[in-house]
């Protein structure tokens, strides 16, 4: 009997009766054979034994920025800024640059993706109304600027502001015709492109096309950023929308359609700062550029191309207000209730139509109005950066504008425009960063997933966050390493909207899974914000603790301990004694009514960490008034899971 292990990994008996029958067979003749295979002689392993194998979901998170602005914002390079789109993408791809101001940085971490998004009106042209560009200086207007740009100190600075002024249609004065001349704009934006194409490397780095529309008529903040899922070839077919042809974003939309006709292209428009709208941003009643009544055309085309909104950047945080949750100990968090521009201060009437949560919970009530949810939008973070650098980390924040760049006392510097509304340096946040749970990374993927509004946004920290709603999730279902499989399998993702209920479900289900930033702080709790309309009409919202570290336990109110501070001012620095390097859990919402509509999101909130004011106290040596926060709670907010009543 002889035994041999073949190439295809068979085991082969061969039984041989004689010397004799070997030349048979030699010959052709008969010969007794056996063959033994594995299955023969054990289960087969599954095709699928692989946790890992044959996976056709999003494994991790890729992290970009969504809003960067360069040298060619004139705002930006009116303020300082020299660096460039280029060096912007660069800088995101984990290069070291020197700063406007010469100072080194880098990140700590690599970006997985970038949108440069500089305004759309005159782009560039700051640039060269400060070279001098002889096309340009024709325009006494424009010579004016350049001598007193180029000037300095406060001369410069009053040039800059008139400059501003004028293009986001303040002071009323006509834009001066020259900077606005076609072939000088499709110029700057064949440049623009080409420099997005010439850093978008597929698979390790997703450089996205994309411009800032600033609409800011009468210092109502209406911005959108508009991103690509194209190359040059494509978005250099149609010039950037300006403002100069309105600042009605339903005039954006309509631009946004016609280059998908004309082009065969891909764009969508990501609103941001809602709460420096002076209450315009999200509007219940009626349109606010026209004063009719909201329809359900502007409620379809507004979802259509506005699936994202920025719930965070360095202008404030924009999940919520304490005026308008006052039951949530959270809400209070990089509030920046100040007006952007323009001399209106802040009114507590405009709060409503501000911020994030309060237009998820007024979209339910729209959607049972006109049929559609125009505020049934994913979030993200972004910094809104004027430097060309996308530094959101709070021990490595380098600032609005190249004019408050790390340096002594730049937290008392004023960064807002007007001294009616004064904003100190103090009250910027270094936030955020947007996520994006994407199969690849590609512009088309990061695209189709911002589409699909599975994306969150965090305040800078690097927070890991799976969030599933389903009907059948059970306990056993948290313990699973691999959560993902599961959510997907079971249900949908962050973005989505609940199945249809079994008949014999009680209430929606959601697996939740945070993973802490291994350069930031441990994990403090996570919560599921809900929002619902009433079976009056009117909508309400309640903030659940579903998981949290540590042996806490809720009060009778259902209030949890704070988790702690270990924060040492002194040194600016902290431990990760407290908290919890991960939390899973899947919880069953205890109130739910199912005749009603309702929406829910998860919160993950870290240990408290020293903030970028005492990194810079603890560098500088500088001493803060009592005002100044000196430690934050970083966070994330997921795209929200709607539950709609059947029919």
């Amino acid at each position: 009997m002889k035994f041999f292990l073949t190439s295809t990994a068979i085991v082969s008996a061969t039984f041989i009766a004689s010397s004799s029958n070997a030349q048979e067979a030699a010959q052709g003749g008969q010969v007794g054979e056996m063959t033994i295979s594995v299955d023969d002689m054990r289960e087969p392993a599954p095709a699928d034994f692989s946790p890992y194998a044959g996976r056709d979901f999003p494994t991790r998170p890729l992290w970009g920025d969504t809003h960067i602005h360069t040298s060619n914002s004139l705002d930006a390079r009116g303020f300082g800024v020299i660096l460039s789109p280029d060096d912007a993408y660069r800088f995101a791809r984990g290069e070291e640059v020197t700063t406007s101001h010469g100072l080194r940085v880098q990140l700590s971490r690599p970006l997985d993706w970038l949108v440069v998004a500089d305004h759309s009106d005159a782009m560039g042209a700051m640039n060269e109304i400060i070279a001098g560009n002889s096309t340009l200086m024709r325009d006494p207007t424009l010579r004016d600027w350049s001598e007193r740009l180029n000037a300095g100190g406060d001369v410069a600075l009053g040039a800059t502001m008139e400059v501003i002024e004028t293009f986001a249609g303040i002071t009323g004065d006509a834009l001066p015709e020259a900077v606005s001349d076609r072939r000088f704009v499709q110029s700057v934006w064949d440049n623009f492109t080409q420099t997005a194409d010439h850093h978008n490397d597929p698979g390790t780095f997703t450089a996205f096309i994309g411009y800032e529309w600033t609409s800011t008529e009468a210092g109502n903040n209406l911005h959108r950023n508009v991103i690509y899922r194209d190359d040059a070839i494509r978005a250099r077919q149609m010039l950037p929308f300006t403002t100069a042809e309105t600042f009605n974003p339903e005039r954006l939309w309509d631009w946004l359609e016609t280059y998908e006709q004309e082009t065969g292209g891909r764009v969508l428009a990501l609103a941001h700062n809602g709460n420096v709208s002076n209450g315009l941003m999200f509007p219940v009643e009626t349109n606010p550029e026209t004063g009719e009544p909201l329809t359900e055309d502007y409620a379809e085309r507004r979802a259509k191309w506005e699936p994202m909104y920025e719930i965070t950047q360095i202008k404030g945080d924009g999940e919520t207000h304490p005026f308008l949750s006052p039951n949530d100990e959270f809400a209070d968090y990089e509030t920046w209730d100040k007006s952007n521009l323009g001399p209106t201060p802040k009114e507590d009437w405009m709060l409503q139509y501000e911020y994030a949560r309060e237009a998820l919970k007024n979209g339910l009530k729209l959607e049972a109005q006109l049929g559609t949810n125009p505020y049934k939008f994913g979030v993200v973070g972004s910094t809104d950066s004027h430097t060309a650098l996308a530094t959101a980390e709070e021990d490595n924040f380098f600032g609005k504008h190249s004019g408050v760049e790390p340096e002594p006392g730049r937290w008392q510097h004023v960064v807002g425009e007007f001294d009616a509304l004064r904003i100190l340096g103090w009250e910027m946040a270094a936030s955020g960063y947007a996520a994006v749970w994407a199969e690849d990374n590609t512009r088309e993927a990061i695209f189709d997933a911002m589409e699909r509004k599975e994306v969150y946004g965090t305040t800078g920290s690097r927070i890991a966050v799976r969030f599933f709603g389903a009907w059948d999730f059970t306990e056993a279902d948290a313990k699973s390493r691999l959560p993902a499989e599961i959510g997907y399998k079971k249900g949908v993702p962050m973005g989505g909207d609940l199945a249809e209920a079994p008949a014999d479900a009680d209430a929606p289900t959601f697996l939740i899974a945070a993973l802490k930033d291994p350069f930031s702080g441990n994990l403090d709790r996570i919560q599921i914000v809900k929002g619902w309309l009433n079976s009056n009409g009117d909508t309400e919202e309640q903030v659940y603790d579903v998981a949290w570290s540590g042996n806490r336990e809720q009060d009778t109110d259902g209030k949890l301990p704070a988790v702690g501070n270990t924060v040492d001012f002194a040194s600016g620095t902290f431990t990760n004694s407290i908290g919890s390097p991960e939390l899973v859990t899947v919880w069953q919402d205890p109130d739910f009514d199912p005749s009603v509509r309702a929406f829910y999101y998860a919160r993950v909130l870290e240990i408290p960490t020293p903030r970028w004011t005492i990194y810079d106290t603890v560098r500088f040596g500088d001493e803060l008034p009592p005002e100044v926060p000196t430690s934050t709670q970083e966070r994330a907010y997921t795209s929200p899971i709607w539950y709609t009543p059947e029919g």
